[in-house]
């Protein structure tokens, strides 16, 4: 029987496992010891990680393939983009390419390979040191200061002016480097695509709400999002040139972007599967399931025919909580019970403390809704940011 290699699960990472299963493939997972344990399926086979870093996965997925060699590779999410892709191209197994993987994981070697190739994308600034970058900011205002390999917003913040400026240079003073960029203006998105050896197979358009400045939030999405044919196929071009320019093979993209006055504008772009459970939005979007689909392209297995443009529509809201101890989460059941909704949840308990929400990763709530009519699917999203509330008291 063939094997797969799951570097990393975690939660929304689970599906994988699932569709390994149903498609008669064993499965080996390295996992941290804590992750490797709740999960709800055991794999076949379970090498552990006892850290987090790109290096720690790397160096656990080396030993995994030494002692059984799979027959394909796929990582989680960041930090495992590195460790499959070492793996993948040790083994000549099927990938996004090495290089693919290392411009994933690095914002500001994204930036130079894309200025080369000419990828319509904001003018930026690799900075060493904030205060020495100030000039530059200067004529640019507003301006954007992000992490160089985080993910989930992480690191992210607009800064208007010089006041703003000054303060970030004082609170960012020990981060180096960073990535500086003029802000971009237009709505957001993001290009999802299931590529098969440089091809684009399969590819959507999804639209984000965020919490807006300074950091971007992300509140919400919406698949196949409602944009017209003229920019649907201007959106596929430019993730076409982005992918040419990756040096991409095979596997899933999530490329987010503005839609500038002059176009679709590269803000990032990642050779893993989205977070926010877009993976699961896709799969009601357009009757098939994407994790499946992920694991056939690591596995060379043939994909199945195309699926129509959309057999339902599709959301997720998240609800954000004020900074506090959390002291009644109201409205759940209401929100469960409302025929659109899929499934929501509560990442956390009355008694825990939240801090101010400045990265994806901090939120705690979430909602997935489905629905033939996109009417239910508003009637669905007003109800829930009514009556779907964290209720916190000061800590």
């Amino acid at each position: 029987m063939r094997e797969l290699l799951l570097v990393g699960v975690g939660l929304m990472g689970r599906p994988y496992l699932a569709a390994a299963r149903r498609l008669g493939v064993r499965v080996h997972v390295v996992e941290t010891a804590a992750a490797a344990a709740a999960l709800p399926d055991q794999p076949d086979h379970t090498t552990l990680t006892s850290g987090d870093s790109d290096e720690a996965w790397a160096e656990v997925a080396a030993a995994a393939v030494a002692a059984r060699k799979p027959d394909g590779v796929v990582a989680f999410t960041e930090p495992q983009v590195l460790a499959a892709a070492l793996v993948a191209d040790t083994l000549s197994l099927p990938g996004p390419s090495l290089g693919a993987a290392v411009l994933s994981r690095n914002k500001a070697l994204q930036r130079g390979r894309f200025a080369a190739a000419g990828i319509r994308q904001p003018e930026y600034l690799i900075a060493a040191d904030l205060h020495a970058a100030g000039q530059w900011a200067a004529g640019r205002f507003p301006v954007v200061l992000k992490s160089l390999s985080s993910a989930g917003s992480v690191g992210v913040e607009l800064v208007a002016d010089e006041r703003e400026w000054a303060d970030a240079v004082r609170r960012r003073a020990g981060e180096a480097p960073l990535l500086v960029e003029r802000a971009v203006e237009g709505p957001e998105y993001s290009w999802e695509a299931l590529v098969h050896e440089g091809s684009v197979w399969f590819s959507s358009i999804t639209a984000k709400e965020t919490t807006g400045p300074p950091y971007f939030v992300e509140t919400g999405h919406r698949t196949a999002a409602p944009v017209d044919a003229a920019t649907a196929a201007s959106v596929d071009d430019f993730g076409r040139s982005v992918l040419a320019a990756l040096g991409m093979g095979s596997g899933i993209v999530h490329l987010e972007f503005r839609l500038a006055d002059a176009g679709p504008t590269l803000m990032e772009v990642a050779v893993r599967m989205p977070g926010d459970y877009l993976m699961d939005l896709l799969g009601l979007t357009y009757g098939i399931d994407w994790f499946e689909m992920v694991v056939r392209l690591a596995m060379s297995m043939p994909l199945p025919e195309r699926p129509p443009q959309r057999v339902a529509h599709a959301a997720a809201h998240f609800p954000l909580a004020e900074p506090g101890v959390i002291a009644g989460i109201d409205g759940l059941d209401v929100v469960r019970a409302h025929p659109a909704v899929e499934r929501a949840g509560v990442l956390a308990r009355v008694g825990d403390v939240l801090a101010p929400v400045v990265s994806s990763q901090q939120r705690r709530a979430y909602v997935l809704l489905s629905a033939d009519d996109p009417a239910a699917i508003d009637d669905g999203l007003d109800l829930a940011r009514r009556r779907f509330v964290i209720r916190t008291r000061p800590a």
